[in-house]
C-alpha cells in the first residue's frame, strides 16, 4: 500500500492479483449475485487505491480490504428489498437420476439450499460476521476489524446468526 501511494502502480496490481480472489468469494456470498459481486469487486479495489494514502497499516490489510468490500456489500443490500440467495455451485449440474447415489446428491443439495436460504434471510451484519467465519476463517479480532465492531459484538452476532440458523432450518425457513 505504500509503494502504491507513492505512485508504484505495479504494487497496486499486485495487491488486486492477490486479493481479488477472496474479495469476490466474499461478495457473492454477501449478495448472492456473481454481476452484483463482480462490480463491487471492482468498486473495492478502486476505493483501496483511492484511500493508499490514508492507510495505516495498524491491523492486517486483509481485515481491512473485507471492511471496505462489507459496507460496499451492506449498502447495495440495504438498496435491494429482495435477498437472493443464489446457489454458490453456479457450475454444478444435476446427475441423471439412473446414476447410483442420485437421491442421496438431491438431497444434499437440498440440505445446501436450505442453508443458502437461511443464511439469505439472516439480518446484514449477522450474514457477514458468519460469511467471514465461516467462509474466510477469520478470527473474531480480524472479523472486529473488518467490521468495524468489537470482538464482543462480533460473538455476538454470530451466536445470534447460529441460533436464528437452527431455529430458522428447524423451523422450515420461517424467517422474513
Amino acid at each position: 500500500m505504500a509503494q502504491g501511494a507513492d505512485g508504484d502502480d505495479g504494487a497496486f496490481r499486485i495487491l488486486v492479483e492477490r486479493w481479488e480472489g477472496v474479495v469476490f468469494a466474499f461478495l457473492v456470498r454477501m449478495l448472492g449475485s456473481r454481476e452484483e459481486a463482480q462490480d463491487l469487486t471492482q468498486e473495492t479495489f478502486v476505493r483501496m487505491v483511492g484511500a493508499a494514502g490514508r492507510y495505516r497499516p495498524t491491523g492486517q490489510f486483509r481485515s481491512w480490504l473485507l471492511r471496505i468490500a462489507g459496507n460496499l456489500a451492506r449498502s447495495r443490500l440495504r438498496r435491494r428489498r429482495v435477498i437472493r440467495w443464489l446457489s454458490l455451485d453456479l457450475a454444478a449440474v444435476d446427475p441423471p437420476a439412473e446414476q447410483p447415489g442420485a437421491l442421496a446428491d438431491i438431497e444434499h443439495r437440498e440440505q445446501c439450499a436450505a442453508v443458502r436460504a437461511a443464511v439469505g434471510r439472516l439480518p446484514d451484519r449477522q450474514r457477514q460476521a458468519l460469511v467471514l467465519r465461516q467462509y474466510h476463517d477469520l478470527s473474531y479480532d480480524e472479523i472486529a476489524q473488518a467490521m468495524g465492531t468489537t470482538t464482543g459484538s462480533v460473538q455476538m452476532l454470530l451466536h445470534r446468526a447460529m441460533n436464528a440458523l437452527r431455529d430458522d432450518l428447524v423451523n422450515g425457513g420461517g424467517m422474513s
